[in-house]
């Protein structure tokens, strides 16, 4: 049996930040996995992420990223692609430390061999609880990212007939509380 997990990573009080822990509650309202697979929310993570991933066989995190790309693209990276990236400083104790947990888990040989990041490019991280319309355009093409990826390491999963409560508490956002996955 495969543990994987796939988690979302973000701050759900900042805008497009909360894009991750969102997806990780579409995935588990909408999709039914085989044992060994756990989707979580993993809020803003710092080197304590080291425990969530740790004898994991695969990992899939979902957050915003930042960078020159237009709002709502969406973008693969492996573990090599991250790695490469030194660490950088955290600028407060939440900051999410993905390479700098990686490169401990590597250092204690408890690393995750597959590690794949759905990055979100975002277009607001001011202060409020919705995510942008960009980003609302992207969570179709970011969850068949996910599925792709469960189907490479051939993990099962199914569509539930009768979707789970999404249970998205931070938004006052009617449409995203109803929001249906592909």
């Amino acid at each position: 049996m495969k543990k994987v997990l796939i988690g979302g990573i973000g701050n759900v009080l900042l805008g497009d930040d909360s894009v991750g822990p969102h997806m990780a509650r579409l995935l588990a309202a909408h999709y039914e996995f085989e044992d060994g697979i756990e989707v979580a929310d993993l809020g803003t993570p710092a080197l304590d992420l080291i425990d969530q991933i740790s004898g994991k066989d695969a990992v899939i995190l979902i957050d915003s990223v930042e960078t020159d790309g237009d709002p709502g693209t969406v973008l693969l990276y492996r573990k090599a692609d991250i790695m490469r990236h030194c660490p950088a400083a955290r600028m407060d104790p939440h900051s999410p430390a993905l390479v700098d947990t990686l490169l401990s888990a590597d250092l204690f040989g408890i690393a995750p061999p597959d590690v794949l990041l759905v990055g979100i490019v975002g277009e607001s991280y001011e202060a409020g609880c919705c995510l942008s319309m960009a980003v609302k355009a992207s969570l179709d093409r970011a969850i068949a990212e996910v599925l792709s990826e469960l189907d490479r390491l051939g993990v099962d999963y199914r569509r539930r007939e009768h979707p789970a409560e999404l249970g998205i508490w931070w938004t006052a956002d009617e449409e995203m509380k109803l929001q249906t996955a592909s």
